[in-house]
């Protein structure tokens, strides 16, 4: 869990509190917590209370449960050294190849680029 800059927080168009993707999902917000402490999702501190706030681009929300390829690309950029921060601003990044950011593709079910992507970092 990483504290997040402004640049960061700026590219991020909505954000989702633990307890909010808790209620999503059906599940207890501990369930949440094992998801980022597993890797699957990232989690920043932001706002004044500092809470824990997820890219509301990571849920799927009709399908409650992650965004499909997600977690695999989140694998791919820790692979490469890439910190939690440093995801972020590639998943916001827009990227003019794919159109749009790779988390804008990710939930449009467009994975496969984007792991292609990813992998192509570290080389």
């Amino acid at each position: 869990m990483t504290e997040i800059d402004a640049k960061i927080d700026a590219l991020v168009p909505a954000w989702l509190t633990l307890p909010d993707i808790a209620e999503k999902f059906g599940v207890e917000v501990t369930r949440v917590r094992q998801l980022v402490r597993e890797g699957q999702l990232i989690a920043v501190r932001r706002g004044e209370n500092r809470a824990l706030h997820v890219p509301a681009a990571f849920i799927d929300v009709d399908e409650q449960k992650v965004v499909k390829g997600l977690v695999g690309t989140l694998t791919l950029l820790r692979d490469d050294g890439y910190n939690d921060e440093e995801m972020l601003e590639w998943l916001f990044t827009p990227d003019e190849s794919l159109p749009g950011t790779p988390a804008q593709a990710l939930s449009e079910n467009r994975g496969t680029e984007v792991k292609r992507r990813a992998q192509a970092l570290a080389v």
